[in-house]
């Protein structure tokens, strides 16, 4: 808990997904934590679909280009949990950056949207003063 509250205080907001409504699958861009340590708060929050599912994950790459999903077991709480047209959804999930690869990005897949959410994350810079 100490390391959440820690990265929330002092910590940057980095969207992987600005709020908007989207009705398609898309990959966000990439972010560079190359000045980021530490546990970082990742979260999704959505309204419920008219339609169709929500699913969003976590992936990073060493080279902004080619990326991989990072694998579920190293992130606290797991993977996020599918969003459908029963209801809103926040969720609170916990990767650690220091053992992550330098760019970040989410990717979400929609099946009969549109959903309207946000995804991003709280991370602590490195070396603050």
């Amino acid at each position: 808990m100490t390391a959440t509250l820690s990265a929330l205080m002092r910590g940057d907001f980095k969207s992987l997904f600005p709020a908007l409504s989207r009705a398609a699958t898309a990959n966000g861009s990439g972010v560079d934590m190359v000045d980021y340590e530490g546990i970082a708060v990742v979260q999704l929050d959505s309204a419920a679909g008219s339609a169709g599912t929500l699913d969003i994950k976590i992936q990073e790459s060493d080279d902004n280009s080619t990326f991989a999903d990072v694998p579920t077991a190293e992130i606290t709480g797991g993977a996020f949990t599918q969003v459908t047209t029963g209801g809103a959804s926040l969720q609170t999930r916990y990767i650690d950056i220091s053992a992550r690869k330098r760019y970040l990005r989410g990717v979400c897949t929609i099946a009969t949207g549109p959903f309207v959410f946000s995804f991003g994350l709280v991370a602590q810079k490195k070396y603050q003063s």
